[in-house]
């Protein structure tokens, strides 16, 4: 089979491994009166991000080739998943947080560092081949996002956004990918000490002198403030949205009905808006771009709180269209920053410090603080008994407090954060 063919498979079950919960997860906690705790099944993403890709990156790296790691990895999220999944039928409605959280923080301790290690296998096979990477890759990486749609759909179309059904899903397909990624290219293991990163520099410890330089600190201190976004919407759409099911009005309409699907439009805009930040890069410069993506994130919960899966469903439509931009415009484009501004000895460092501020501390923090608040004002009020349209008020507060963070960090970067006036080359 076709090299680029096998790898779009690869990337294709490794973001539908992750698309099955990811956005559907927190309705089944709700209902199985988990939903206090959502926050915590978002921000263990974060915590376990900041050190197990770098661990089973350096094994990959010294001791066993990267395609058995990604198998390896695969293997224990998918047994450690599927567990899971298990004892949640098992339990019905009687989960016991601790256990149903611990096996679902295993299965997700191995998961998170697969998506490095499949592009690292995608880029070793590419180059082996003679490709080059940097205009090979973006059309099959597509085909990831592509995967996460479909599992949404999937899990949607089959009535499993409410059960634990849509982790036997993800588990299924991660036993799947264990044995698919077997059959790639192997990848040279690299025992001698010349090039090899220390664990320090594998968790981008050492690009910590980059905050001497108070322009990439200030940078860094604002990935940091925009992480708190990352995972809010992921973690609460689809709760909220189906939440609507307790208002008369709403219980037969499509978003109530198929949330998941509704949802699933910000990953197609994400698709489309991948393909414009070179474009956006090269006229606007980083600072320009990097407004945008918060004025983005401020507009995508803005039109959460404004909207309803009624007559106001259109606001829902546009903040799933605004995502792209706001996900995107930010990610992609901080990496091509991080990555234009610090030299060779420190470059993948730095890219590990961008990541662990963002989706590592930023995202574990802003979950938290987000699963505070919609405790406070939706399940909280919901569990002593508010009707269904106070409860929907208080998700509509919640949402405006995420816009107004929002807004307040655009406004600070847009005078703290002094552009050079450069365009970012792409």
């Amino acid at each position: 089979m076709n090299l680029k063919i096998r790898l779009t498979i690869l990337n294709f079950i490794e973001f539908a491994v992750w698309g099955a919960y990811l956005t559907s997860m927190g309705t089944y906690l709700a209902g199985v009166g988990l939903g206090s705790n959502i926050g915590w099944f978002y921000s263990v993403q974060g915590i376990v991000s900041i050190f197990m890709p770098a661990l089973m990156g350096i094994l990959a790296d010294r001791w066993m080739e990267g395609q058995r790691v990604l198998s390896l990895c695969h293997a224990l999220a998918g047994l450690f998943m599927i567990a899971a999944s298990a004892y949640g039928f098992s339990a019905g409605e009687d989960v016991h947080f601790a256990t149903l959280f611990s096996l679902y923080t295993l299965s997700v301790a191995f998961f998170m560092p697969t998506i490095a290690l499949s592009y690292s296998v995608a880029y070793a096979a590419l180059e082996k081949a003679g490709y080059d990477t940097v205009k090979a890759f973006p059309p099959i990486r597509v085909w990831g996002t592509v995967g996460f749609i479909v599992t949404m759909w999937i899990v949607d179309l089959c009535g499993l956004q409410a059960t634990p059904g849509q982790w036997m899903v993800s588990g299924g397909l991660s036993l799947v990918m264990a044995a698919y990624s077997l059959t790639m290219p192997r990848m040279p293991i690299n025992k001698g000490g010349g090039q090899q990163k220390t664990l320090m520099e594998a968790l981008g410890l050492n690009a910590f002198k980059l905050f001497l330089n108070p322009r990439m600190a200030m940078f860094f201190i604002f990935a940091m403030l925009l992480g708190f976004c990352l995972q809010i919407s992921n973690g609460y759409a689809n709760p909220f949205i189906t939440s609507f099911g307790g208002v008369e009005e709403y219980q037969t309409t499509f978003g109530v009905q198929h949330a998941n699907i509704l949802i699933s439009l910000s990953q197609m805009s994400e698709t489309l808006c991948i393909l414009l930040i070179p474009y956006f890069l090269s006229k606007f410069g980083i600072k320009k771009v990097v407004l945008m993506a918060l004025m983005g994130w401020v507009l995508r919960f803005g039109f959460f709180g404004l909207g309803n899966p009624g007559d106001g469903v259109w606001l829902f439509i546009l903040s799933m269209v605004v995502y792209g931009m706001a996900f995107d415009f930010f990610n992609i484009s901080g990496s091509l920053f991080v990555n234009q501004e610090t030299d060779d000895s420190i470059r993948s460092s730095a890219q590990g410090l961008f990541m662990m501020m963002t989706n590592g501390i930023g995202a574990f923090v802003g979950t938290l603080v987000a699963q505070a608040v919609i405790n406070n004002y939706v399940f909280h009020p919901q569990a002593a008994g508010a009707t269904g349209e106070e409860v929907i008020a208080g998700w509509q507060t919640c949402w405006f407090i995420f816009a107004a963070y929002a807004l307040a960090v655009a406004v600070l970067f847009a005078l703290l954060f002094k552009d050079n006036k450069k365009p970012v080359n792409v």
